[in-house]
């Protein structure tokens, strides 16, 4: 099954545009395993358990792992999604973006190392530095478009000048991927919630990719407003949300109260659909 199809299956059984984001940071644990890096994949796994039936997708995001040393507790993790959650594809967000060579090696590393069903890449260094993801059938690769911080307006909101009708580069990078890029129909888009007008326009651009929609939660990205920019029938949009659900409790029933905010936050986007 391609990570397009494992996508649409996700979003029919759970009833789900809500992407669960594993930003696992020790020092925010709760309860009896705050400060210990060792629970990393303890916390997550029980992160996963509780919101299994509730997501379309979840995404690790790679640098908190590594930075604690816990690639091999990522590795576990994934291996443990795939046991009691087959069905919820994963997104690993590496943010890669580097010269062909280099790619081929992402690409394993996050195709055959950890068993990603798509990655998260920067397209700032052209086609090339993403053709090597591509070649990895049924994968799913997702280019950073108009991002949630601030300071994606330094580069993305700015025109390009040698392209004809000066279209914005997160525009221009819409329609790469909409269309000179997108091969084998593998790629999607990463727009920040927090910016709703710029979801709609690179929608127009981009009609039928898959969106995924950081910012929902913590970062104050408005749920119904992103729903309302993005969602189209037959053009999913995936739509993360980390910090509020997995630290939506600083006690020892986290699980629970994780649970109940990706409930939360679930329902309010499938409302939003109308």
């Amino acid at each position: 099954m391609t990570f397009l199809e494992m996508l649409g299956a996700a979003e029919r059984q759970n009833q789900s545009m809500l992407c669960v984001g594993l930003d696992p940071d020790p020092t925010k644990f709760p309860g009896k395993l705050k400060g210990d890096a060792n629970k990393i994949y303890d916390f997550c796994a029980a992160i996963v358990d509780a919101t299994a039936d509730l997501s379309i997708a979840f995404k690790p995001q790679i640098a908190y792992f590594a930075a604690y040393r816990a690639e091999g507790q990522l590795e576990r993790l994934m291996e443990h999604m795939r046991r009691v959650a087959p069905q919820v594809p994963i997104i690993l967000d590496a943010k890669r973006g580097d010269i062909g060579s280099t790619a081929e090696q992402y690409a394993i590393e996050a195709f055959e190392r950890y068993g990603a069903d798509a990655v998260t890449l920067s397209p700032f260094m052209g086609f090339d530095s993403v053709a090597p993801y591509l070649k990895h059938e049924g994968k799913g690769a997702f280019l950073l478009c108009r991002t949630s911080n601030p300071g994606g307006d330094d580069l993305q909101n700015q025109r390009l000048a040698s392209i004809e009708g000066q279209p914005l580069l997160y525009e221009h990078v819409a329609r790469l991927a909409q269309g000179l890029w997108n091969l084998n129909g593998q790629l999607g888009l990463v727009v920040g919630a927090t910016y709703p007008a710029e979801i709609e326009r690179v929608r127009a651009v981009a009609p039928t990719l898959p969106l995924l929609i950081p910012g929902v939660g913590a970062q104050g990205g408005d749920a119904v407003a992103t729903v309302k920019a993005g969602w189209r029938p037959g053009a999913p949009i995936i739509v993360n949300s980390s910090r509020s659900i997995i630290y939506a409790s600083s006690g020892d029933d986290f699980a629970e109260a994780a649970r109940r905010e990706a409930i939360r936050t679930r329902d309010v986007l499938h409302a939003a659909r109308g």
